[in-house]
């Protein structure tokens, strides 16, 4: 595994530049031209606002740079895949990485294109719960001050003294940040053809909440998107007893293998279970690209030097654990049961 930082703010200008050569060197990325650097970066504090706007400004330049995707994939730098990924593939979706200083156009996962084919381009893959309980005090009604938003120099999140009352116009819905939307959720959200976007941006502006509540509570309280809502993101995660995600390490990988996501996290650094998943699930050989149906050479140790159609999709084993996991999920018919459920907390108004 060999991952670089994401650059910050206070990157300096020689080591943007050198961003854009150390991807322009890339032979995949040059030929494929399917990974954009951002000239200049956002701010992004993890509590505060300021993270939800580099997601919407992602999006935004995917909305901009091209129309032949399907879906917009949101992943933090602590995600990791679990199933093959087809760096040619384009004409199937987005994904921007958080912070999203390189945008990946058409970067793609082979198998989850696969299973994904299948299904309706307008499914939104969000983890949602009106259930608000302890966030009500500790997120939802705290106000911050996110500097990101408002200063070019790196400083202190703020904290106000004073509370605010939850929104009586809608329901506040809360999940992960990560999903798995879809281009027209993501065009309803950033061409502001509706006011609810604007309006819930606008409340979510001085939250240390927003990226975990704006998707779901959008999905949940319109009723174009509510029928199109998978209460799954397709990614796995483990909690401690105080529902914290813990750090994943070699001991999960049985049950990494077995959940069916397409994504896992977060992982302890460097942890030996980050080369078996790129060992065994992935193929993937360090400084190359994860194998995929573009790859025509004839062995295993140049595989990848010779390509071919960048529109080929050749499931793995990967594809066969998400269909399981799919026909678990929709055989049941769970998920209709499980789409925008409003459940009163203790605490509701």
């Amino acid at each position: 595994m060999n991952l670089q930082p994401p650059l910050t703010t206070t990157a300096s200008q020689k080591e943007r530049d050198d961003l854009v050569l150390s991807v322009q060197s890339v032979p995949v990325f040059k030929a494929a031209q399917n990974v954009d650097v951002i000239g200049k970066s956002d701010f992004r504090y993890s509590i505060g606002s300021s993270a939800l706007s580099a997601t919407l400004h992602g999006a935004s330049i995917l909305l901009r740079i091209s129309s032949s995707w399907d879906w917009f994939i949101n992943l933090s730098a602590a995600d990791y895949p679990l199933v093959t990924q087809d760096g040619l593939f384009k004409n199937a979706d987005g994904c921007v990485l958080d912070p999203p200083k390189v945008v990946h156009f058409g970067v793609s996962d082979t198998d989850l294109l696969h299973i994904l084919s299948y299904l309706p381009k307008d499914l939104n893959f969000v983890n949602h719960s009106s259930y608000i309980g302890w966030r009500e005090s500790k997120k939802l009604k705290l106000i911050v001050v996110d500097p990101g938003l408002y200063l070019a120099e790196e400083s202190e999140v703020y904290y106000a003294t004073q509370k605010r009352e939850l929104p009586d116009a809608y329901r506040l819905f809360t999940g992960s940040s990560s999903a798995i939307l879809s281009r027209k959720f993501t065009e309803f959200c950033i061409l502001g053809s509706d006011n609810l976007p604007r309006t819930l941006l606008m409340y979510l502006s001085n939250s240390p909440a927003s990226e975990s509540v704006y998707f779901p509570t959008i999905l949940c309280n319109s009723r174009k998107f509510n029928g199109t809502t998978i209460n799954h993101n397709m990614q796995y995660a483990s909690f401690n007893s105080r529902s914290q995600a813990r750090r994943l390490n070699s001991s999960d990988f049985n049950d990494l293998l077995m959940s069916g996501a397409a994504f896992a996290s977060p992982f302890k650094a460097d942890d030996p279970v980050l080369d078996k998943i790129d060992h065994e699930l992935l193929h993937h050989k360090r400084d190359e690209p994860v194998p995929g149906g573009w790859c025509l050479g004839d062995t295993e140790t140049n595989k990848c030097t010779v390509w071919g159609d960048a529109e080929v999709v050749r499931p793995g084993p990967g594809a066969k654990r998400l269909e399981k996991h799919f026909l678990e999920l929709f055989s049941s018919g769970s998920f209709l049961s499980d789409q925008c459920q409003y459940e009163k907390s203790s605490s509701s108004r």
